[in-house]
C-alpha cells in the first residue's frame, strides 16, 4: 500500500489549520467579552443588594422608632475613595458591602440612642473603632479609619476609609 505524497493536501491542511485557529481566537474574544459583562452585572447586582438591605433595614427602624422623633433611627456608612501616592485605593463592590455590613453592625449601639445625648458616647465610639481591622472574605484584612460621623435627619451618617491591612514581622 501506497501512501499519497502530502503535498497535494498542504493548500487544504493550512486552510482546515487557519479556520481552527480562527475559530480559538473568536471563543477567546467572546469569552472574554462575556466575563467583562458578567462582572458588570456582579458588581451591579451587589450595589443593588445593598441598596435593597439598606432600604429594608431603614423600613424596620423607621417602624421601630416611628413615635420616637429624636433619637438616631438608621446608619448610613459611606466609603470615601483614597487615592494614595504609589498607589489608588479600588475595592471591588463585593468587598465594599461587606466592610459597610460589618461596620454598620459595629455602630448599632447608636441606634435609639437620643440625638442630643450622642456626643457622650460618640468619642468612645470613634476610639474603639478608630484603624480597627475587618477581616473579609476569610484572609483579606483591611484597617477602617473613620473620618467624619454626623447625625441629619435622625441618620447618622459615617464617612470612612479603608486600606489593605499589612501585617508588621519583628
Amino acid at each position: 500500500m501506497r501512501v499519497p505524497p502530502f503535498e497535494r493536501y498542504a493548500r487544504f491542511t493550512q486552510a482546515v489549520a487557519f479556520l481552527v485557529l480562527g475559530s480559538i481566537l473568536g471563543a477567546m474574544a467572546y469569552h472574554a467579552v462575556f466575563f467583562m459583562n458578567f462582572d458588570a452585572l456582579r458588581n451591579t447586582n451587589t450595589e443593588l443588594e445593598d441598596k435593597l438591605i439598606d432600604y429594608e433595614d431603614r423600613i424596620e427602624k423607621l417602624n421601630q422608632f416611628k413615635n420616637q422623633h429624636t433619637v438616631v433611627k438608621s446608619i448610613l456608612p459611606i466609603m470615601l475613595d483614597k487615592s494614595e501616592s504609589s498607589s489608588v485605593n479600588i475595592l471591588d463592590e463585593q468587598t465594599k458591602l461587606l466592610l459597610k455590613t460589618q461596620l454598620k453592625k459595629d455602630l448599632s449601639v447608636f441606634l435609639g440612642t437620643s440625638i442630643y445625648k450622642i456626643n457622650s458616647n460618640a468619642e468612645l465610639a470613634r476610639l474603639l473603632l478608630d484603624r480597627k481591622i475587618y477581616t473579609v472574605e476569610g484572609n483579606k484584612e483591611y484597617t477602617v479609619e473613620i473620618h467624619t460621623m454626623l447625625v441629619v435627619d435622625n441618620v447618622l451618617q459615617v464617612w470612612f476609609v479603608a486600606t489593605p491591612h499589612v501585617r508588621q514581622t519583628n
